[in-house]
C-alpha cells in the first residue's frame, strides 16, 4: 500500500520553487487588478432592477406609457453592464464611461421621452440618472487607474 500521507517536512505543495511560478503570480495579479470596484458591481445591478420596475413601483404606467418602455429598456441595459463588470472586468470596465452617459440620459429623460411628467417621475429618474453618473465615474475612475503601468 501506498504511502500518500504527507510529513511537516515535505515541500511538495510548495509551489515557490517551481520554474513557473513569477508568471503564474503576475498573470493571477492581472487578473485580479480590475477588481478594484468589485463593491459596485452589486449596486450597479440593483440600480438597473430598480430603473426595470420603477415605473410598476411608483405607478405612472398608465400617465407616462412611453417611460415606462424606456426605463425598462434603459434598466436592463444597466443590470447588463453589472452583470458585464462581474464577469469581464478587464474588459467591460472600459464601457463604464457609457454608464456615465446613461446617467445623464436619465436625467434628461422625463422631458424627451415623457409627456408632461409630474414632479415624483422627473425626481425618480434624476436620482436614477445621478447614481448610475457616480457609479459610472467610480468605475471609469478606478479602470484609468488600473490601467496605468
Amino acid at each position: 500500500m501506498a504511502n500518500v500521507s504527507h510529513s511537516r517536512g515535505d515541500t511538495r505543495g510548495d509551489i515557490s520553487s517551481h520554474p513557473d511560478a513569477p508568471e503564474m503570480r503576475a498573470r493571477y495579479d492581472r487578473m485580479l487588478g480590475g477588481r478594484d470596484v468589485a463593491l459596485v458591481d452589486g449596486p450597479v445591478f440593483l440600480l438597473g432592477l430598480y430603473c426595470a420596475v420603477s415605473p410598476w413601483i411608483l405607478h405612472f404606467t398608465t400617465s407616462q406609457p412611453s417611460l415606462v418602455a424606456h426605463n425598462l429598456i434603459v434598466g436592463i441595459a444597466i443590470a447588463l453592464l453589472a452583470l458585464g463588470f462581474t464577469r469581464a472586468p478587464e474588459r467591460m470596465y472600459g464601457l463604464s464611461g457609457a454608464m456615465c452617459a446613461i446617467g445623464v440620459w436619465m436625467i434628461i429623460s422625463p422631458w424627451i421621452v415623457g409627456s408632461s411628467p409630474d414632479a415624483g417621475v422627473i425626481w425618480n429618474n434624476i436620482i436614477i440618472g445621478a447614481l448610475a453618473l457616480m457609479l459610472g465615474t467610480v468605475c471609469a475612475a478606478t479602470a484609468a487607474k488600473s490601467s496605468k503601468p
